[in-house]
């Protein structure tokens, strides 16, 4: 799926919604488990937000990819996060953003979009 400044809403949306399809109706991922994934994404999008270059430094580029790993990493600890990470595609996202600032601050709106239709659609925090 390719998403842009004009997609990444409805896409966001329909990842949940099919997750929510596979799994009778109910979301089995938990809200701590997603807004976990914001939250590493969410300190970059500050950093991002304050550089006025239009392409990621060195530093900020090694931070994508950073978070490229944990979300591999939370996506193997986890069945259910796994199945959220293929579906929305989140490693392939992150790792088309190379050194884009643009695509870096779409992606974070995109994790933004998931996590608010996440809760939209009834995810719980258990």
């Amino acid at each position: 799926m390719k998403i842009n400044a004009l997609n990444y809403v409805d896409a966001a949306e329909r990842v949940i919604l099919a997750l929510k399809e596979e799994n009778n109706d109910r979301l089995a991922l938990t809200t701590s488990k997603i807004r976990g994934l914001l939250s590493m994404t969410a300190s970059i999008y500050t950093d991002v937000q304050r550089n006025r270059s239009e392409t990621l430094s060195e530093e900020l580029q090694s931070r994508v990819q950073y978070l490229r790993m944990r979300v591999a990493y939370e996506a193997g600890r986890d069945a259910v996060v796994k199945k959220f990470v293929i579906k929305a595609e989140l490693l392939e996202q992150l790792s088309n953003i190379r050194a884009d600032k643009e695509r870096l601050l779409l992606f974070c709106r995109y994790m933004e979009a998931l996590v608010a239709y996440h809760r939209y659609h009834g995810g719980n925090d258990k």
